[in-house]
């Protein structure tokens, strides 16, 4: 930082701005704080991304850097002025970067005249990918006169609604819910998503990829393009005025271990150096007003980005001679003359939105589950004409090649089948009835269940709870040495403990948030409170690794503080169990961490219990727990999200917190798909070696998983390898898994059982076996398991053949290793955890009932069972059968999409308010203009299924002009349309429904 300053200020000091055009530095947190000095001495700084590719490499994984050093260039080459300096760091500098005839903009203007075909294939030139829904940016949707486009750097996208070929309005929208803002604006600017390429250059590229041998899932442009620009690419450190830092130097070895189609290395040590500063160090000062005594000689420049953040240090903002720049740079430097101090916490990157909108993508063979008839399989959406018209059913098989032909206005009876991921749905037989008795029975378990919740919670509510001050300095202390910012979801669960804490009432509370994003630091808040006000607290973990985990973590933490803690589980002796349960009862221990082994023990002064991944016990051992003392504390904690009914029912009977935000410090997992050879395993196995790290082998097939281990080993004759799956004894398995903890092996070959649970930070590799077999969810799920500590992880989806499997398939795959269109397909995945989450609440996670009528559907009872007996009236949903001669389907010359459709459909079929189905139409109509006659009828008959329910009508049919209407008591009523026209139909029903 200081050899940076010193250079550039006296660059600028000269006034010789053109004579450093490029900076070199060595990666890109030097190129961060590198951009804060450019632009607060006055330069305009632009700053490439650090990629860290070797050539060849698939790129799709690299993806968001290449759009990142895009943007960057285009920036640059656009930008007129001469005091500019492109940032860049070694690795990617030592890369042929585009040239500058590469990159243009254009701008679409209200009024323009547009040609799509022209405007297509200058966007795919330009790298643009087209896709169904815009979800992020780089991506073009075009259907009929509404284009939706979201350009390269753009946090929104914009709409263009044409009339014929003329653009009559252009307005911006929110790419997570695709809902448009009401102001229209006059233009904007595209520029490019890879390279302003023309349709020949693009071919030219194209046919050079195709003759390359790689082994990239999919070879085209986005995966392998970067790699043969050849005449379209520079070395920018010989074309532009180039300075190297020292660091960067120090850096180069590193940079060409790998062969490599890099810059000449000795090229870097030809380009003038930026020697470390003569007049200038770095400072951190722990006391900023005593600091700043000790300069006052000097000019002193204060860095803020607001006044308030100055107000907060107790500086005075009047002071005439300290020099404010509100801004968001971090420089901290004392020279000779000057001093310069930023009041500023270094941010880290944003992270990528999670989508909102959630696609359906049931694929055909889906299993779903029918509130009434069961589980079936999904076959699709089917016109099928009745009574001379034509109508959306869908389809669902049953036993016996048995079909259902579901109305599309009551797919709400519908529901993706979910159960753990190992159950493999049994269809049932369709009018046997014995799905209902089935249901029953479910029914009855889930209101004892049920029961015991709410009469625990009843008679927690009648007890004092212990008192605890919360508001003590320490506390505030103990947050900041932590090392790092605590998230807003972090701050906020803090917070809501510690009002239960300090209440005087019992706390029951529920903290959800996947593993890593920092429960076991918003428990340890709580402990902390607890045991400074003279009390004691227990943490209960299901296995002892966890409580390994757990136990070492704390100590490192709580040392500090003077607590004094033990751990106990299967793996203490007797003598240490008998001298822990002693301390335990006589108060001198204050916090043990441990497994079951805990349950039972008599303690002193108890006031707080943590029940760690506490789905993984049952019932009976969380509420002995809560008998150690009848006014303790509890606080569990869980990996899985809840679902938002799920969560809303259970909060009248406890607290629920969520952490859905990942600590600022975790990176990306970079992601690959690939088509299986024993060069690419042995290749990703000796990467992980050559950094120190393991890896995961995910082969979900125990029959065949010695034979897998067999074929590592034939490889890779030097690396250790240990196997585990659901077979295994919970006691071997746990000492497998210590024994990979302390890394005494390489690689460990499992089932999908390691889907969850575990946290082995020095495992960050991945490869998934067969990744075409499993869901979008687990695929998620399974990625999760690396990248768990400062280290960047890698996954592998491996396929055996890639001409083998569908395209469905090949989307999903590529899909997640890009991150393009993730949107719907991590929002799909939550969606599965957060049902399986709510499954896991209840300690009844392996139940056979949820096997058998799947987790959505066990979770809707669940919610009904506590309203039901918190006293709640929930009404029981009605359905009514319409039967009228109309067309009504949300038509495919209308809307493309089938899984567009399918959500549309969905959305549509949930509505229970006239007002709910005007929103989504109004939403329809900006995203795909207005709709045509079918559609717009069957908007219409959503508005009459709402308004017959209201009036408990169970049948609507109509016969040539005669409409009938069949009441809950079987009365009827029939009246007549002018005519048998669709249009006369729909109004004639709809003014007797409203009357």
């Amino acid at each position: 930082m200081n050899s940076i300053y010193e250079f550039l200020k006296n660059l600028n000091d000269e006034k010789n701005l053109k004579k450093c055009q490029l900076l070199v530095v060595n990666d890109d947190r030097q190129a961060q704080i590198a951009s804060d000095i450019v632009s607060f001495l006055g330069f305009k700084a632009f700053t490439l991304a650090d990629f860290r590719a070797n050539f060849g490499d698939d790129l799709l994984s690299f993806s968001t850097e290449l759009q990142d050093i895009t943007k960057a260039l285009n920036d640059f080459y656009s930008y007129k002025k001469e005091n500019k300096i492109l940032i860049s760091p070694i690795r990617t500098i030592s890369f042929a970067m585009p040239k500058q005839s590469c990159f243009d903009s254009f701008e679409i203007s209200f009024a323009d005249s547009l040609n799509i075909e022209e405007l297509k294939n200058k966007l795919y030139n330009w790298g643009y990918y087209f896709v169904d829904i815009v979800t992020s940016e780089s991506e073009v949707s075009i259907r009929g006169d509404i284009i939706d486009i979201c350009p390269l750097g753009s946090e929104v996208g914009y709409r263009i609604s044409l009339f014929d070929d003329e653009v009559e309005s252009i307005r911006k929208f929110d790419i997570e819910d695709q809902k448009s803002f009401k102001e229209e604006i006059e233009s904007f600017k595209i520029t490019p998503a890879f390279l302003a390429l023309s349709q020949e250059k693009l071919e030219e590229i194209n046919e050079e990829i195709e003759k390359v041998e790689s082994d990239a899932f999919i070879k085209d442009i986005h995966s392998l393009g970067f790699w043969y620009l050849d005449e379209l690419g520079e070395y920018l450190p010989s074309k532009l005025n180039s300075y190297i830092t020292q660091e960067a130097l120090e850096e180069l070895d590193e940079v060409y271990v790998f062969e490599d189609k890099r810059i000449n290395k000795d090229k870097f040590l030809t380009l003038p150096q930026i020697y470390r500063a003569k007049n200038y160090q770095e400072v951190a000062p722990a006391n900023l007003k005593e600091f700043l005594t000790f300069h006052e000689d000097k000019k002193v420049t204060i860095i803020s980005s607001s006044e308030a953040k100055v107000k907060a240090f107790d500086l005075d903002l009047s002071n005439k001679d300290i020099n404010y720049v509100f801004d968001s740079f971090i420089i901290n430097l004392v020279g000779n003359n000057e001093v310069i101090i930023s009041l500023n916490k270094e941010i880290k990157k944003r992270r990528k939105k999670r989508i909102k909108l959630v696609l359906d993508e049931l694929q055909n063979g889906d299993f779903v589950v029918h509130e009434k008839h069961g589980i079936g399989q999904y076959q699709g959406i089917e016109p099928v004409v009745v009574m001379g018209a034509k109508r959306d059913f869908v389809v669902i098989t049953y036993a016996g090649d048995d079909k259902l032909l579901l109305p599309v206005e009551n797919i709400d009876l519908i529901d993706r089948y979910v159960a753990d991921g190992s159950s493999y749905a049994v269809v049932d037989k369709l009018g046997k009835g014995s799905f209902a008795k089935l249901k029953e029975k479910v029914k009855d378990k889930l209101f004892a269940i049920a029961n015991d919740i709410i009469k625990i919670a009843a008679a927690r509510e009648l007890v004092n709870g212990i008192k605890i001050n919360t508001q003590k300095k320490i506390l505030e202390d103990f947050a900041l040495s932590s090392g790092f910012t605590y998230t807003k979801d972090q701050k906020r669960s803090i917070k809501e403990i510690f009002e239960d804490l300090s209440s005087g009432r019992v706390m029951d509370r529920l903290l959800s948030g996947d593993v890593g994003f920092g429960k076991t630091e918003v428990a340890m808040n709580a402990i902390l409170a607890v045991v400074l006000d003279g009390f004691q607290a227990l943490f209960v973990c299901p296995t002892t690794l966890l409580a390994s985990q757990h136990y070492y973590s704390m100590k490192k933490r709580f040392d500090a503080f003077g607590i004094k803690m033990a751990k106990l589980d299967s793996k203490t002796s007797t003598k240490e169990k008998n001298r822990i349960k002693k301390d335990l009862q006589e108060g001198t221990l204050q916090l043990v961490v441990g497994t079951h082994s805990i349950i039972g023990v008599k303690t002193k002064n108890l006031a707080l219990v943590i029940i760690d991944e506490e789905h993984k016990f049952g019932v009976k051992q969380k509420e002995k727990l809560k008998e150690l003392r009848e006014d303790v504390h509890i606080f569990s904690m869980s990996a899985t999200p809840i679902p938002r009914t799920l969560n809303l029912a259970l909060s009248k009977l406890k607290g629920m917190s969520s952490l859905l935000t990942p600590p600022s410090e975790r990176l990306g997992v970079r992601t690959y798909v690939k088509e299986y050879s024993d060069k690419l395993i042995k290749e990703i196995v000796l990467r992980e070696k050559r950094r120190g790290g393991q890896l995961f082998y995910v082969h979900n097939n125990i029959a065949s998983i010695e034979a897998k281990k067999a074929d590592i080993l034939e490889l890779l004759p030097n690396i250790k390898v240990e196997i585990i799956h659901s077979k295994i004894k919970p006691a071997d398995a746990e000492k497998i898994i210590d024994k990979f903890e302390n890394k005494e092996f390489d690689i460990l070959l499992a089932t999908s059982i390691v889907e969850s649970g575990l946290h082995l930070p020095n495992a960050n590799s991945i490869i998934i076996d067969g990744a075409d077999r499993f869901g979008i969810a687990d695929l998620h799920q399974l990625r999760g398991r690396v990248g768990r500590s400062d280290k960047e992880g890698f996954c592998y989806y491996v396929v055996e053949d890639k001409k083998k499997i569908t395209n469905d398939a090949i989307k999903r795959l590529v899909a997640l290793e890009s991150n393009s269109y993730l949107g719907s397909g991590t929002a799909l995945a939550h969606q599965d955890l957060e049902i399986r989450g709510g499954g896991n609440i209840i300690g009844e996670a392996q139940s056979g009932h949820i096997k058998q009528i799947g987790y959505g559907l066990y979770l809707k009872m669940l919610e009904d069972a506590l309203s039901t007996l918190s006293g709640e009236t929930k009404e029981k949903s009605k359905t009514v059968d319409i039967k009228l001669a109309i067309s009504a389907y949300i038509s495919s010359d209308y809307i493309h999409e089938d899984r567009v459709r399918l959500e549309l459909y969905r959305r549509l079929s949930k509505c229970q308010s006239k007002d709910e189905v005007y929103v989504i139409e109004e939403e329809m109509e900006d995203r795909f203009s207005k709709p045509d006659t079918p559609t717009k009828q069957f908007l219409d008959l959503i508005i009459i299924k709402i308004l017959a329910i209201a009036k408990a009508i169970k049948t609507v049919s109509s016969y040539e002009m005669n409409i009938t209407f069949v009441k809950a008591d079987d009365t009827k009523e029939t009246i007549k349309s002018p005519s048998k026209d669709d249009d006369d139909i729909i109004a004639t029903t709809l003014t007797y429904l409203r009357k």
